[in-house]
């Protein structure tokens, strides 16, 4: 199987057979996504155009499980329910004459605001490998772009929390040479473990 290229103009040269890497690996196949669609169009869709290198082939192109979307906020959500049940419960036991029912409602207009806040969190985030580079994009408000070469990668880490073992995900951090900490993380993704090995193959086969 060959890793989708994204096409170079016209004017430009594609890559010469001998440098295409000769596994194909979709993104489809780890994220659980069905079907074999064009990773490149999807590519197109999910990233900036100028982040698009002529020529520059895409090994992997990831968001995070859909899972993100509860977990990620899970403290945020117990706190609002717990305050919730607990003012529903002063309100009944001392009478404070607030209807119960608008205390409810209030609690959950406050977790769907937060899970929708999370939902487009969600969308923002796309995780790219390439044979050149490392690329993390994510923000609703602010686009945050973080890019580097292969070349200054120093260590991959997978990093599996306990709320992301129960569903089979895991998060991959990132440093740089120089750096002693990581700098980016692929959250909650499906398939960590996977995820990591491509990663590690790509960069003994591309970072030099």
């Amino acid at each position: 199987m060959t890793p989708i290229t994204v096409e170079p103009p016209p004017t430009k040269r594609a890559l010469p057979e001998h440098k295409q890497p000769k596994d194909r690996y979709l993104a489809e196949d780890l994220t659980g996504d069905a079907g074999t669609g064009d990773i490149t169009a999807q590519a197109a869709g999910m990233l900036p155009a100028e982040l698009l290198q002529p020529g520059e082939i895409i090994i992997l192109l990831l968001k995070p499980s859909v899972w993100f979307i509860l977990l990620a906020p899970l403290r945020t959500l117990s706190l609002i329910l717990i305050f919730t049940v607990v003012a529903y419960g002063i309100n009944i036991r001392t009478g404070l004459g607030y209807n119960s029912q608008n205390i409810v409602l209030i609690g959950l207009a406050l977790i769907l605001v937060r899970l929708f806040w999370q939902f487009l969190e969600w969308l923002s985030r796309v995780y790219v490998l390439t044979d050149k580079r490392i690329i993390t994009v994510s923000g609703v408000l602010r686009v945050v772009v973080f890019e580097t070469m292969l070349k200054n990668i120093q260590h991959t880490n997978t990093i599996i929390t306990l709320r992301e073992s129960v569903f089979s995900l895991g998060t991959i951090s990132f440093a740089t040479a120089g750096s002693a900490v990581s700098e980016t993380f692929w959250l909650m993704l499906n398939h960590p473990m996977e995820v990591h090995q491509k990663i590690v193959q790509t960069l003994n086969r591309y970072r030099h």
